[in-house]
């Protein structure tokens, strides 16, 4: 098991910081299925409206999390995908769904499947 510290290592309050602004993981988590053009991420995460969204990716791409590609085709098409270091979450999201499966309830204003 992992022993923690009393004192925030400045790397891990980074890694927060960065993770825990609005719409950033849920981004990062969108992409772990693969690549996707900005429309098609933006109708995939409900109220996050595409001026933010394009900011967050905007600071993934600068944080090196995400790459943009562009493809030179007519209409232009841009796909943003995770990089080495964003795949590099995929455990840390894969645990935080466990227990958010265990730990937590729906919202109640959520449709009943």
């Amino acid at each position: 098991m992992m022993e923690f510290s009393q004192h925030l290592c400045p790397k891990f309050e980074r890694a927060l910081e960065i993770l825990g602004k609005r719409w950033t993981s849920m981004i990062v988590y969108q992409l772990l299925s693969g690549p996707y053009r900005f429309v098609n991420l933006e109708q995939s995460i409900p109220n996050l409206s595409g001026k933010v969204l394009s900011e967050r990716l905007k600071e993934l791409e600068a944080e090196g999390i995400i790459q943009r590609d562009v493809y030179p085709e007519t209409p232009v098409r841009i796909e943003y995908k995770l990089t080495e270091k964003g795949r590099g979450l995929a455990p840390l999201f894969t645990e935080i769904a466990a227990w958010a499966e265990q730990w937590m309830e729906p919202p109640a204003d959520l449709p009943e499947s």
